[in-house]
């Protein structure tokens, strides 16, 4: 269990929020929400004792163990990978650590044997010995396969890496799990997986996530970061939103009423308070007046962008080809002899464990990327839009907001291309603020204003959740649902892609592409039940290691193909 007392967040004048407490309690997982820049990334570092709070407490009961998703991929660049699960649990790997240079002295003395024996029931009393075999399990369960453990962290490629940290987090069974957005970066795999063990874990978890998927499968309580205050609410993501605006709506009905009573009765003070016969009413009316709560009414600080995609009618039947695609980078065949045909209307979401690999037929698609073999053949009547995952390049000079998106537009009316702008939340002030500021989550906004104003047949998105908030993803998801044009897209957030994609592409790490010619929640059922076989076939296995190198998925995919 953790509480909090009495605490309060601020930064200079702006207060995030004030006098709160809370407890989170063992055997619950707390999905922490709020708009951006609301404290949630800030909370979990006070709990974690990262960041000092401005007034307040938190109170974490003595000898128990906080664990935190680590952020900085390059932190633990020197070590190899298993070790840097085992160093998940600090006071364990110390002890290992003082009693593997006891052992090692040459010359070893009656205190040394004395403080070895002291090491050595620490040691046993934290499972020391069974550490090296469960922190190697957690990577082989995330994809990182026994003869890789060894690699030194530096050397894996960046998803690796973000499930290394992962491992390391959950290693050792923390009393209290804090995860900062878990999911990104992780392949289908690896979310399922967390999904299924955050379901069994026992103790406290307090997780921050922009995946409302995810946050309805793990969480059993949400923790909502607005008005100034902290709310805890039984149930999942979808339940609060639910209930949250059941209550909004309750609260605009009551605002109405109160504004219309109010009405009324300043017309009768208006018209009667100097009225002899009637002033006694007339009192009693400003009294009435001043008891209602019209200006009380407190607006949620979230604010959802106006996103709208209504190109015109394209004939082709055919929006886009692919022909015989393969393409290496590094001497390695991320695409090998890959061909597709793209039909008017479909939704596509393209998925793999390599996002390298993801990202470059995108890019491919959309043409910023040749491939080494191959061709990519468009409508002549599509017009398509491409919303890169780095889009960094576009962003470079230092124009305001209005300049850089007047550059796409046809129209160059100022009120035209503010217009644009206002549907993603950039008004006054903010419309003049030089391109090369702007936060990742402002460039993607920008980028999606910029798609608006083209109005594409087909968009080609790569990772378009990223950065956004959940307002802006919740706003975008159900633009593209009603979107009746072409999509092709990935995103790690398991409901933006559930709810548009009717079609699945793989690509497999020897590079071939599997059209699984599914939706999305099926492949999710598909590679859940693959999961679970693959968890017992190695629950039978006979510890035989000759398949260490191998995909747990490949047979499934092969069959795919055929």
């Amino acid at each position: 269990m953790i509480s909090i007392q009495n605490l309060t967040l601020q930064f200079g004048k702006r207060v995030l929020f004030e006098d709160v407490s809370l407890k989170f309690t063992n055997g619950n997982c707390y999905g922490l929400i709020g708009p951006n820049g609301a404290g949630k990334s800030t909370l979990l570092k006070v709990l974690a004792g990262e960041v000092e709070q401005t007034a307040g407490n938190v109170v974490v009961p003595k000898g128990l163990r906080i664990s935190v998703l680590k952020q900085d991929h390059f932190e633990y660049s020197d070590y190899p990978a298993l070790e840097t699960v085992l160093m998940g649990h600090e006071r364990l790997h110390r002890v290992s650590m003082e009693k593997d240079a006891l052992y090692s002295k040459p010359e070893f003395d009656e205190a040394d044997g004395m403080r070895v024996a002291e090491l050595e029931a620490d040691f046993a009393e934290m499972n020391g010995w069974g550490a090296e075999a469960q922190a190697a399990e957690l990577l082989c369960c995330l994809g990182i396969p026994t003869p890789r453990h060894g690699t030194l962290v530096k050397d894996l490629d960046d998803g690796d890496k973000v499930r290394v940290l992962l491992a390391q987090a959950v290693f050792g069974d923390p009393d209290i799990l804090l995860l900062d957005e878990p999911t990104n970066h992780l392949d289908v795999d690896s979310i399922l997986w967390l999904e299924e063990f955050l379901a069994e874990f026992r103790n406290t978890v307090i997780v921050v996530s922009h995946d409302r998927h995810f946050l309805n499968k793990v969480c059993t309580h949400t923790a909502d970061i607005d008005f100034g205050t902290i709310a805890l609410h039984t149930g999942n993501y979808d339940f609060w939103f639910q209930a949250s605006e059941l209550a909004l709506k309750h609260q605009r009905a009551k605002q109405a009423k109160d504004e219309e009573k109010a009405k009324e009765l300043k017309a009768f003070i208006a018209r009667f308070s100097a009225n002899a016969s009637k002033s006694r009413q007339a009192t009693s009316r400003k009294k009435m007046l001043g008891k209602l709560t019209t200006d009380n009414f407190r607006p949620s600080s979230r604010k959802y962008p106006h996103v709208t995609f209504d190109p015109e009618p394209l004939r082709a039947k055919a929006v886009v080809r692919l022909e015989n695609i393969t393409h290496s980078i590094a001497g390695e065949t991320l695409l090998r002899d890959f061909s597709l045909t793209v039909a008017r209307g479909e939704k596509i979401v393209i998925v793999s464990r390599n996002s390298v690999a993801t990202s470059t037929l995108l890019e491919i698609m959309a043409g910023a990327v040749e491939p080494d073999e191959g061709s990519v053949e468009w409508g002549q009547t599509v017009r398509k839009s491409f919303l890169p995952k780095d889009a960094s390049e576009l962003f470079s000079q230092e124009t305001n907001l209005i300049d850089w998106l007047r550059e796409y537009s046809v129209e160059k009316d100022e009120n035209f291309v503010r217009g644009f702008l206002g549907r993603m939340l950039f008004t006054g002030d903010e419309t003049k603020k030089p391109v090369n500021v702007l936060s990742g989550g402002e460039k993607v906004r920008c980028m999606i204003s910029r798609m608006m104003l083209e109005d594409p047949h087909c968009m080609v998105l790569d990772g378009p959740t990223n950065h956004l908030d959940l307002e802006t993803i919740t706003s975008l998801n159900k633009a593209l649902v009603r979107h009746d044009g072409t999509l092709i897209f990935s995103s790690h957030d398991q409901e933006f892609a559930r709810s548009i994609a009717g079609r699945v592409l793989e690509i497999t790490p020897t590079g071939a592409v599997v059209d699984h010619h599914v939706d999305y929640d099926e492949f999710l059922r598909r590679r859940a039940a693959a999961l679970d076989a693959s968890t017992a076939d190695s629950d039978e296995s006979d510890g035989s290691d000759e398949s260490d190198d191998a995909d747990p998925f490949e047979n499934e995919l092969i069959e795919s193909v055929g």
